[in-house]
C-alpha cells in the first residue's frame, strides 16, 4: 500500500489496538444478556484473525497495464499487494465484516492506485476505460452498503482508485463561506484543516474519523448536527468529478435555474457517473458556544411530539435527537461507573423524580439537543426549546450526559465488532418518513424484526432513535442485534429484510444517509418507482456506456 495513506484495519472498524471495552461499564453486560441472551462472562472472545490464512484471489492485472499506472503514479503509488487488495475489497458492513473474518473473498480489486492530483486521476481514468478495465473510487472505505465491493461475476481488470493522498483544503472564499476541499479530505483531517483558519464544516456523521468528504458526496451523507448545518447534500455546491477526456465542473453558486440538477446526479450518485475530486463546501465560523443538553420525556409519543414542534418553531438547534425506550435503557447501560454526588444524581435522586411525576422508569426517553452561535443567540434557542419540552411533558437535565454524549458518538461502529468478536451481530439500517407516518413505521419496524427473530430461531433485540428533523419529518435510526446461529449471513439477511421492507410498506424511504449500494438496491424500485428506475436507468447507461465506473451499485442487477 502506499505508505502515505492510513487505512482502517483489514478485518474491522478504526485503527489497530483501538476497541470496545465493558469492563468500566458495570451495567452493559447484564444488558447484553437480558437483550440477546448472550453472557459476557462465559462467552469466549474470537481472537484476531489471521491474515497468512486468508485466501486472497490473484490478480488478473497484466504487467502492461500495471506499468501504465505506475508511470502516471509512481512506482510506490501503483501495487497488486495482497493486503492492499483485501483493504480496498469491501466497506466496513455487518456482511462485509462477516465474509472477510470468514475467509470469503470472491472478488478483490486487481490493482490499487493512489494518485496525487486530479491530472493524475484523470490519466488513471483514461488509461482504465481504454484498457476497458472497471474504476471503483474508494475514500475511507467506511461504507456500509456494499458500494464498494468488486461484483464476483466481473472479469475485466478492476482498478480500486483511492483518493487518500487529495486531502488538503485548497482555498477558502471568506466572503462567501466557501471552502474548495480535495475530495480524499478525512474528516479529522479536513476539520482540523478548517478550524486552524477559524472555520467548521459542521458535518459530523459517525464515521466522521474515517470517512472523507468526497464519500460523503458519493452517498449523500447526513451529520449529526445537520439540523442547523444541513445533510451534504445542502453543504456542497460545487463540484468537479473525473470522466473519461474531460472533467465535470459545477461552480459553486449559491442557487441556479439551469435544467435537471447535475450537482443532484453527482450526490449519492456511487462511484457510477465518475470519480469526484472536489467539493466546495458551505463552511461557516466557528461558534462561540456549543453545548449539548439532556432531556428525559416520560414516553417515547411525547419525545416525538416535542422534536416536531422543535422543527415547526423558531428554534434553531443543532441537534436535536431522541432515544425510544429501548435504546435508553442501551445507553444508561453503557455509561461509565460513577461515585459520590454523580452517583446518587443519576441513581437515585433523578429516578425518584420521575416517579414523582408519575412516570414509568421502563417507558422514558433521552433526548439530546444542541446550541451553537454567539453566546446570546444559543441562549435564546435553549429558552424556546425548553419551553417547548415543558409543553410536552419533558424535563431537562443539564450539560452533563451531553458532554459524554459529544465523547462516545464516533464509538459505536467498534461495538459492533466486540459482539462480532463474541459470536453476535450487531447492525443498523436507517430511514426517514414523514411526521404523520413516523410512529407507524417505528412501530411496524419493531413488529418486523420480532418476526424474523421469531423465523430464525433467535432472541433478538432492536432499538431505535430520531436523529435528523425537518420540517416534514425526520430520520429514524435503528440497531438491531441477535446471537447467530449456524447460519450467520443467513439468518443477517432474514432480518435486515425484513426492516427494509417494512420501510417501503410504512411509506418511509431505503435509506436516509447509508446510500444504496448493493445492500439496499432492491427495494429501489419500491421507493422511486418503476419509471424512476428507468430514469436512473438511462443516466447511467447513457453516462457510462462501457459500465467502467463501479457498475452494479445502485440498481439491482
Amino acid at each position: 500500500m502506499s505508505n502515505t495513506v492510513a487505512h482502517m484495519k483489514w478485518w474491522g472498524w478504526g485503527k489497530d489496538g483501538v476497541g470496545f471495552h465493558h469492563e468500566d461499564k458495570p451495567g452493559f453486560a447484564p444488558f447484553v444478556e437480558y437483550a440477546v441472551g448472550l453472557d459476557l462472562g462465559r462467552a469466549t472472545r474470537a481472537s484476531e484473525p489471521s491474515f497468512a490464512d486468508l485466501n486472497v484471489p490473484e490478480s488478473n492485472a497484466s504487467p502492461d497495464f500495471v506499468q501504465q499506472l505506475v508511470a502516471i503514479v509512481g512506482e510506490e503509488h501503483a501495487t497488486t499487494d495482497d493486503m492492499a487488495r483485501v483493504v480496498h475489497t469491501y466497506g466496513k458492513s455487518l456482511r462485509d465484516l462477516v465474509r472477510i473474518r470468514g475467509n470469503a473473498i470472491l472478488r478483490s480489486p486487481d490493482v490499487v492506485v493512489y494518485p496525487a492530483d486530479e491530472a493524475e486521476v484523470q490519466a488513471i481514468v483514461d488509461a482504465a476505460v481504454a484498457a476497458d478495465a472497471v474504476i471503483i473510487p474508494f475514500g475511507g472505505g467506511s461504507n456500509i452498503a456494499g458500494s464498494l465491493e468488486p461484483v464476483p461475476a466481473e472479469t475485466r481488470t478492476i482498478v480500486s482508485l483511492d483518493l487518500g493522498r487529495l486531502r488538503e483544503v485548497i482555498d477558502i472564499d471568506r466572503e462567501s463561506g466557501l471552502a474548495r476541499i480535495q475530495a480524499g479530505a478525512q474528516g479529522p483531517d479536513l476539520e482540523a484543516q478548517l478550524n486552524a483558519k477559524g472555520w467548521t464544516i459542521g458535518h459530523f456523521p459517525d464515521s466522521f474519523t474515517h470517512s472523507t468528504v468526497g464519500g460523503w458526496v458519493a452517498t449523500r451523507s447526513s451529520g449529526m448536527q445537520s439540523d442547523k448545518y444541513g445533510d451534504i447534500a445542502d453543504i456542497a455546491r460545487g463540484l468537479r468529478v473525473v470522466r473519461p477526456g474531460d472533467v465535470l465542473v459545477l461552480r459553486p453558486l449559491p442557487s441556479t435555474s439551469s435544467g435537471p440538477s447535475v450537482r443532484e446526479m453527482i450526490l449519492g450518485s456511487e462511484g457510477r457517473l465518475g470519480v469526484i475530486t472536489e467539493v466546495t463546501v458551505q463552511v461557516h465560523r466557528v461558534p462561540e458556544k456549543r453545548n449539548i443538553y439532556a432531556y428525559f420525556f416520560p414516553n417515547w409519543d411525547a419525545g416525538i411530539a416535542a422534536m416536531r414542534a422543535i422543527a415547526e418553531s423558531d428554534a434553531t438547534p443543532s441537534i436535536t435527537r431522541i432515544s425510544d425506550a429501548r435504546e435508553t435503557g442501551f445507553t444508561l447501560a453503557t455509561s461509565k461507573q460513577r461515585q459520590g454526588f454523580s452517583k446518587f444524581t443519576a441513581e437515585t435522586a433523578l429516578p425518584r423524580l420521575m416517579k414523582a411525576k408519575g412516570w414509568n422508569l421502563d417507558d422514558i426517553c433521552l433526548s439530546f439537543i444542541g446550541y451553537e452561535g454567539g453566546t446570546a443567540h444559543a441562549k435564546r434557542q435553549k429558552k424556546l426549546v425548553d419551553a417547548i419540552v415543558k409543553k410536552h411533558g419533558g424535563m431537562g437535565v443539564g450539560e452533563g450526559p451531553g458532554i459524554l454524549y459529544d465523547q462516545k458518538k464516533f464509538d459505536t461502529p467498534y461495538l459492533r465488532d466486540f459482539l462480532l468478536d463474541m459470536g453476535a451481530a450487531g447492525d443498523v439500517s436507517e430511514t426517514a418518513a414523514p411526521w404523520s407516518k413516523l410512529t407507524a413505521v417505528h412501530d411496524a419496524v419493531y413488529a418486523a424484526a420480532q418476526k424474523a427473530y421469531d423465523e430464525i430461531g433467535r432472541k433478538g433485540w432492536i432499538m431505535s432513535h430520531m436523529s435528523h428533523s425537518y420540517h416534514s419529518g425526520a430520520c429514524l435510526y435503528f440497531t438491531f442485534a441477535f446471537v447467530f446461529g449456524d447460519d450467520p449471513i443467513g439468518e443477517y439477511d432474514t432480518v435486515k429484510k425484513a426492516i427494509q421492507q417494512a420501510f417501503v410498506d410504512n411509506d418511509a424511504t431505503i435509506s436516509h444517509h447509508h446510500g444504496v449500494g448493493r445492500e439496499h438496491s432492491a427495494w429501489l424500485e419500491e421507493d422511486i418507482s418503476a419509471e424512476g428506475v428507468k430514469v436512473m436507468t438511462a443516466l447511467f447507461d447513457g453516462a457510462d456506456k462501457g459500465a467502467n465506473f463501479n457498475p452494479n451499485k445502485i440498481l439491482a442487477d
